[in-house]
């Protein structure tokens, strides 16, 4: 049959994804807005102050070739200058002393301040322009100063001219600038998420798919199919799921049939075998020895007999031909026959079963009592047989509605915690199981216990051995919640 399987929670798998890919782009382009930043920061600033430092050499090379010959020349040339100066909106003209204060300014900054930068003094120093970049102490606004020295035709420096302008429209072009960058990175990502969302989910839908499948797989459903779609990587891997379910199928459905062609080849002669060796065993001609031997022979006979009976019931179960005669029975009763049943047995081999019954009354349920005494006889069995050492079993019933319970707990080593989920299974024996036995009594009692809607735990118990507890539906139409440890 095909089965076309729910997208499963893959989260995991889309994190790596994303985190593997985008971050790789997200890296990429935050080094890209720094590169870009840093470009424009420099292109802006020094295109400014090349166009300073053009416009300050200029003025100082006319200065010194046509007018600067005294000092009063140098006054009244940067006077006239300074009047008509056309960029007076946009740039702060100054002329300072070679004492550094301020002479002359087009902002009308009085005579004799002294401005702390040093480009001035540089420019006083070296004789050569010099520039700058910091921020107005009064005002606290970001500027680019370039200071010129202006020499007489004798070589000798009359003052600095000095070029002050805003880097506020300069600084606000630089973040407008980024601004666009980081805008247009962020569509770039969000353009590659899309993409690889689309990406990703083209591959964990199949994914989760084929996940699904295996997983059912895995619990038994074999022989289900799923739907192939894909003509790549994918596709062959659905395939080969596919091809496994099947194969499984087959081997499931050849080993079925072979286990039950055997028990019943060898229910017969094991009947024949018990009931001769019941015949002989009371004979009054036998010596001691002998009836002791033929008592052997029954035991062994009646525990074989108990395997292909479980084996013949596992058959059943798995071709569908297993079922219940289900009727309103007296829980409380058939559990305490059982242990009727089996407490003499039990104590000649050194186990004592201690049963705390129902404080209230227990009501009817539907069921089948024949095959629940079984899972019960099963348990005690178990428990006898792996929870020797222990020499006790603890039995009760309680009525937690809308169910009952009946817990069944020895005293022996328990079960290691990562077997605890198998031991359920077909013909697995844990690595505690030193005892023989066929591996699938388990399996049964927990599909009679499935069969009847509820449902079979099993763990640790506190202080050393197994717990298990059967929950069973006071009636048909309730289910017991899944909640195993």
């Amino acid at each position: 049959m095909e089965l076309t399987l729910k997208r499963p929670y893959t989260g995991g798998l889309r994190v790596r994804w994303m985190r593997s890919s985008v971050l790789v782009v997200l890296v990429t382009l935050i080094v890209v807005i720094l590169a870009f930043t840093l470009f424009f920061v420099s292109n802006y600033y020094t295109t400014v102050q090349t166009g300073l430092e053009s416009k300050a050499k200029t003025a100082t090379d006319f200065f010194a070739n046509y007018v600067a010959k005294t000092y009063g020349d140098f006054y009244d040339s940067a006077y006239r200058y300074t009047e008509s100066f056309d960029d007076s909106d946009k740039i702060l003209l100054q002329f300072i002393g070679t004492d550094g204060r301020v002479i002359l300014s087009t902002y009308g900054i009085a005579a004799g301040s002294s401005p702390v930068s040093p480009d001035i003094t540089q420019a006083l120093q070296s004789g050569q322009i010099s520039s700058w970049v910091g921020r107005n102490r009064p005002t606290g606004e970001r500027i680019m100063s370039v200071s010129a020295p202006i020499r007489f035709q004798n070589g000798q420096i009359a003052g600095v001219m000095r070029y002050v302008t805003s880097l506020k429209i300069v600084d606000r072009h630089i973040i407008m600038s980024t601004l666009a960058g980081v805008a247009l990175c962020a569509l770039i990502m969000l353009f590659v998420i899309s993409i690889n969302l689309v990406l990703i989910r083209s591959v964990i839908e199949p994914v989760a798919e084929i996940t699904k499948m295996s997983k059912r797989i895995a619990k038994g459903s074999y022989g289900i199919q799923i739907q192939n779609r894909y003509k790549d990587e994918i596709g062959d891997m659905v395939d080969a799921i596919n091809e496994m379910s099947l194969k499984i199928a087959q081997a499931e459905k050849v080993q079925t049939e072979f286990i039950s062609s055997i028990s019943h080849e060898l229910r017969t002669p094991l009947t024949a075998i018990t009931g001769w060796g019941e015949t002989l065993i009371y004979s009054e001609q036998l010596d001691r020895e002998t009836k002791k031997g033929i008592a052997i022979i029954l035991k062994e006979a009646r525990r074989l007999t108990k395997m292909v009976e479980e084996l013949l019931d596992f058959t059943r179960m798995e071709d569908g031909r297993f079922t219940l005669n289900i009727e309103e029975i007296d829980i409380a009763a058939e559990l305490e026959d059982s242990i009727f049943t089996y407490r003499e047995l039990l104590h000649q081999d050194g186990v004592e079963i201690h049963y705390e019954p129902c404080p209230e009354e227990v009501p009817l349920i539907p069921g089948d009592a024949s095959r629940l005494r079984q899972v019960f006889l099963n348990l005690l069995d178990n428990a006898a047989k792996y929870g020797r050492e222990g020499k006790r079993i603890d039995v009760s019933l309680k009525v937690e509605k809308p169910y009952v319970s009946v817990v069944i707990r020895d005293y022996g080593p328990g079960v290691p915690e990562d077997e605890i989920g198998h031991i359920r299974m077909k013909f697995y024996k844990g690595s505690n199981a030193k005892g023989r036995g066929s591996g699938i009594g388990l399996a049964v009692c927990d599909e009679i216990v499935r069969f009847h809607g509820g449902q079979m735990l099993i763990e640790n118990a506190e202080g050393g051995g197994l717990r298990v507890t059967v929950r069973l539906p006071i009636s048909s139409g309730v289910a017991v919640e899944a909640d195993e440890p």
